[in-house]
C-alpha cells in the first residue's frame, strides 16, 4: 500500500490526507459537497450558525446538520463546535466506501480515521510537550480524536489548557466533547481536571488527554502515548 500526503483547502477548511493518491478526488469531491450543503442551510438557518448552545435542526435537514447537532446535544455546545469532525468523518467514510484500506483525515487538528496498519500522531501541545505523540492501533471501524486549545490556534475555546484531546468511536462526537472539555479547563487544579476528565468519560469519550501548564491528566482508554524521537514519525498531528 502507498500513501501519500495530501493538502486539501477548500475555504475554511484546510486539511491534511494521507491515504493511496487514487482516493483523494474522493476526499476533495466529498468535501466540496459537504460545504455546500452546510452553506445552503447555514445560510437559511443563521441560529444554527452563531448558536453556543445546542439547536434543534429542522426535520428536513441534510445528514452533516443531523450528525452536528447530535453531538452537539450530547456534549452541550453550540453545533458548529463539530463541524470540523463531521467534514473529516463524511470525507473518511467517503474514501472507505470506494475502498481505501487507511485513510487518515486530519482537519485543523480534529481527525477521522480508517487504519489497518498503526499510525503514530503527534499531540501539538506547546513546547514543553512538543514531542508527545499517540501510536494508534487499527480499528474496524472510523473512529477519531480531536484536539481544542485554550491557548493555541483559532478556535474558539473559553478555557485555559494548551490541549485537550478526546478520542471517540464518533470523530464528530470526539469535536464536540474536545470543546466542551477544554472550555472547562480554567486553571492547574488536578483534582478538577480529573473530575472533569470522568464526567466526559461518562458522556460519550473513550480517553482524554488534558495538557495544563505543567500537568498531564489522562484518563480513559487511550492509545500508547509515547515520545517521538523526529518528525519523520509522525502520520501527522492533532
Amino acid at each position: 500500500m502507498s500513501l501519500k500526503k495530501f493538502r486539501l483547502k477548500i475555504k475554511e477548511t484546510i486539511a491534511t490526507i494521507v491515504a493511496e493518491e487514487k482516493y483523494f478526488q474522493v476526499a476533495e469531491a466529498e468535501v466540496l459537497f459537504q460545504r455546500l450543503v452546510l452553506e445552503d442551510y447555514l445560510s437559511r438557518h443563521p441560529d444554527f450558525l452563531f448558536s453556543l448552545q445546542p439547536i434543534a435542526p429542522c426535520k428536513e435537514a441534510p445528514e452533516i446538520i443531523q450528525l452536528m447537532a447530535k453531538a452537539s446535544f450530547t456534549a452541550k455546545v453550540g453545533p458548529m463546535a463539530s463541524v470540523a469532525g463531521a467534514i473529516a468523518y463524511l470525507a473518511v467514510r467517503a474514501m472507505v466506501r470506494h475502498g481505501a484500506k487507511q485513510v487518515i483525515f486530519e482537519n485543523g487538528g480534529d481527525i477521522a480515521m480508517y487504519i489497518s496498519e498503526p499510525v503514530v500522531v503527534g499531540l501539538f501541545a506547546g513546547e514543553k510537550f512538543r514531542n508527545l505523540a499517540f501510536r494508534i492501533r487499527p480499528r474496524k471501524t472510523i473512529f477519531g480524536l480531536a484536539t481544542s486549545s485554550g491557548t493555541m490556534g483559532h478556535s474558539l475555546s473559553f478555557g485555559q489548557a494548551e490541549a485537550v484531546t478526546v478520542f471517540a468511536a464518533d470523530p464528530i462526537l470526539a469535536d464536540a466533547l474536545a470543546t466542551a472539555l477544554g472550555n472547562e479547563i480554567k486553571k492547574e487544579n488536578p483534582k478538577e481536571m480529573e473530575q472533569t476528565i470522568n464526567k466526559f468519560l461518562k458522556i460519550g469519550a473513550e480517553g482524554i488527554v488534558v495538557v495544563k501548564g505543567d500537568f498531564i491528566g489522562l484518563g480513559g482508554k487511550l492509545p500508547e502515548l509515547i515520545l517521538a524521537t523526529s518528525p519523520d514519525e509522525l502520520i501527522t498531528r492533532t
